[in-house]
């Protein structure tokens, strides 16, 4: 593994931080207040580049082929000037839960009619996996696709999906075969459009408030075969797969927001002046700094050598589930951490700090709970 990433890739780290910073911090305030998922921003982000990095070019991506070092230091770079987290989050969701699905398991008439789409932001994708009954039971799923013919048709109801209120299409889990529990799951491109597809309204939420949430219900719904992604039975190991990404990437972004965390800690705590001299100096201050410093590092090299094992066609269960594990939680602590360096003003909304907070809490919790990542490293360990 080397660390010397090539010059171009740093080079394009530094403009998409200056694209983020120049592009994408209006009214994030407001936004966050009123739960505004801003498409504008999305296409923004989509001109620049960003979506295409999770496709080839031949299929509308931003380069020759997908890749995740260069992708996951543009991510870093988005998370650092970008102060609206959830827009990171949505991005994140769309490039490697959706896009990364049709590109690894797609044929190329499904990369060919939606990877362009989902390229340039014209359309939005959201990955429905989670049910009201499973939770992190993922494949104790009653949403069923029955075949008629040249379709299936799905009923049931998916819940907690990124992006379900503004999504075009959605990568849909779905019973083919109910007699045989999990190795009867099957997976479908469900585009908005067709009867029978109905999303919700955006639900309101504890943080990460500017991207969209909510329920799909399929009633009905007829979904041609040509949509189905992969054979019959196929969903538990492309769920696994895409999963191991979802996991490895969807909080690259939260590195670079706690970049940002360490940077403004460091400036506050010299500046700050109290019992005669700079908070910095007291040691309770200093070390707290030192302990966010500590998480970041950490985290940041596991994901580093994610994008590495990935870039080289591994699975990595283990190292996704510790990055996962590692980089959320520690993600919550650099953030209760710096409400406690700033006081009062991490706490009040006026200053933007305590949004940080309520923003990664979820994170423990989406694509799976740091319990359920404790559960699979022991598994790897034969516990």
């Amino acid at each position: 593994m080397n660390f010397d990433f090539p010059l171009e890739y740093l080079e394009y780290q530094k403009k998409v931080k200056e694209f983020a910073q120049n592009h994408l911090n209006d009214n994030v305030q407001q936004r966050d207040r009123e739960s505004v998922f801003a498409e504008d921003l999305w296409l923004k982000c989509a001109d620049f580049g960003i979506q295409g990095l999770a496709a080839p070019a031949k299929y509308g991506g931003s380069f020759e082929k997908v890749d995740l070092q260069r992708a996951v230091l543009a991510l870093i770079g988005l998370g650092y000037g970008c102060l609206d987290n959830g827009l990171g989050l949505a991005l994140n969701a769309h490039m490697w839960s959706v896009m990364m699905t049709i590109t690894e398991f797609g044929t190329n008439a499904q990369k060919e009619k939606y990877l362009p789409k989902l390229s340039n932001g014209s359309w939005i994708g959201c990955h429905s996996l989670s049910e009201e009954a499973s939770g992190s039971d993922v494949f104790n799923m009653q949403t069923t696709a029955t075949r008629e013919g040249d379709y299936y048709v799905l009923n049931g109801k998916k819940v907690w999906v990124t992006l379900a209120p503004n999504a075009s299409i959605a990568i849909v889990f779905a019973l083919t075969n109910p007699k045989v529990g999990k190795w009867g799951v099957s997976v479908f491109i469900v585009e908005s459009s067709m009867e029978g597809y109905e999303a919700s309204e955006n639900q309101e939420k504890m943080g990460m408030r500017t991207a969209s949430f909510g329920t799909i219900t399929f009633n009905d719904c007829k979904v041609p075969i040509e949509n189905r992604i992969g054979a019959e039975g196929a969903g538990m190991s492309i769920s696994n797969y895409s999963l191991e990404y979802d996991r490895c990437f969807i909080l690259a972004s939260v590195i670079g927001a706690m970049e940002r965390q360490i940077e403004g800690a460091v400036a506050y705590a010299k500046e700050r002046k109290q019992f005669g001299k700079s908070i910095a100096e007291f040691q309770a201050v200093s070390h707290r700094i030192a302990e966010m410093k500590l998480r970041l590092e950490t985290s940041k090299l596991l994901l580093y050598k994610l994008s590495w094992l990935k870039d080289k066609g591994e699975t990595a269960p283990m190292d996704s589930a510790l990055l996962k594990l590692l980089l959320s939680e520690s993600a919550v602590s650099n953030s209760m951490d710096l409400i406690r360096i700033f006081g009062a003003k991490g706490y009040v909304t006026e200053f933007g700090i305590e949004r940080n907070l309520r923003d990664v809490v979820g994170s423990v919790i989406l694509a799976g709970t740091s319990d359920i990542q404790k559960n699979i490293i022991a598994r790897m360990l034969e516990l």
